[in-house]
């Protein structure tokens, strides 16, 4: 049901083309980047191929040290680490989620020499879109286990009644615990982010800059916020980077009332427009960032939806 779930969410999204459904993730075979793209296999080597982390987090819902170490072989960046966050948490268990925070056992590994694909590729469940620097995963969506039916007199935030696909940031009807950091735990015990992993990005104290906090699965690097005005010129002033992302000028069909749920509160709500905003379908460009002043493709985590990348571009 969830695969199914995912193609009639993602078939609201008018701006993109048929889409393709397959082994759960779903495969848009349109849209493309607002700025021009990259030569394939951009190589990422060097850059925090040496980064590491243990710190211990006093926050009661943790009171453990978070662990995380990215390393580089030839072809690959990898990750390894216990999915703590190194930052201040909320409290957990709290009324709207019921899990506590658990170490877990992180292993990942992505392209170092990422390169485009032919089509942007819609990844939905707890697989997640990338890992924060500090070894948390990014994972922009509910999986389709928060849903509606189409009268909304049944509604769940932990399994799959209907097609509506209830959104986790941007609505105050239902409540997922979620702290300030945009983060709260699944059953098993894995934090994970919904949106700016705030407490990481505040622990980096970079301020208003372009701040490189993550890589996507498909080994493109992610940024918060901010990028330059001008994608190519380093010397352009930044500014925060806004998503080409707007609320449909009316509800789709057989939605529940908006009385009942306000437009926003489904992922069906949302439409893409190509050059809205400074970002493609996937929050993401190409453009020059401090660590790669030749140009890269790359993602935002922006304060407005999708809030982080619901797609990545990269081959998988």
């Amino acid at each position: 049901m969830r695969p199914f779930l995912a193609f009639r969410a993602l078939r609201a999204l008018r701006q993109l083309s048929i889409c393709a459904l397959a082994m759960g993730v779903i495969v848009a075979c349109g849209g493309g980047p607002v700025a021009s793209t990259p030569a394939v296999g951009t190589s990422t080597a060097g850059v925090l191929c040496d980064y590491s982390s243990s710190v211990f987090n006093s926050s009661p819902s943790v009171n453990a040290t978070a662990t995380a170490a990215w390393t580089c072989s030839a072809s690959k960046r990898v990750l390894s680490g216990n999915g703590l966050p190194d930052h201040p948490v909320g409290t957990f268990p709290n009324s709207g989620n019921p899990n506590p925070i658990a170490a877990q056992s992180v292993s990942f590994s992505g392209p170092l020499s990422p390169a485009l694909g032919a089509a942007a590729v819609f990844l939905n469940g707890p697989r997640g879109t990338g890992y924060v620097l500090n070894g948390v995963k990014m994972e922009a969506g509910t999986g389709g286990m928060a849903t509606c039916n189409n009268s909304g007199s049944t509604c769940t935030l932990t399994g799959n009644v209907g097609a509506w696909a209830i959104e986790a940031l941007g609505q105050t009807v239902f409540n997922f615990g979620l702290d300030v950091s945009n983060g709260h735990v699944q059953p098993g015990g894995g934090y994970h982010y919904h949106g700016v992993p705030k407490g990481f990005v505040d622990r980096l104290g970079k301020g208003a800059s372009m701040t490189l906090i993550g890589w996507a699965v498909d080994g493109f690097p992610i940024y918060a916020r901010y990028g330059h005005s001008t994608p190519a010129d380093a010397n352009s002033p930044l500014k925060l980077m806004s998503s080409s992302y707007r609320l449909k000028a009316a509800p789709d069909a057989n939605r529940p009332a908006t009385a009942l749920f306000p437009m926003g509160t489904f992922l069906q709500d949302y439409e893409y427009v190509a050059g809205l905003g400074d970002l493609d379908e996937c929050n993401g460009r190409t453009g020059v960032t401090p660590e790669f002043p030749n140009g890269i493709y790359h993602y935002y985590a922006t304060d407005t939806y999708p809030y982080l990348q619901r797609c990545v571009k990269g081959q998988l």
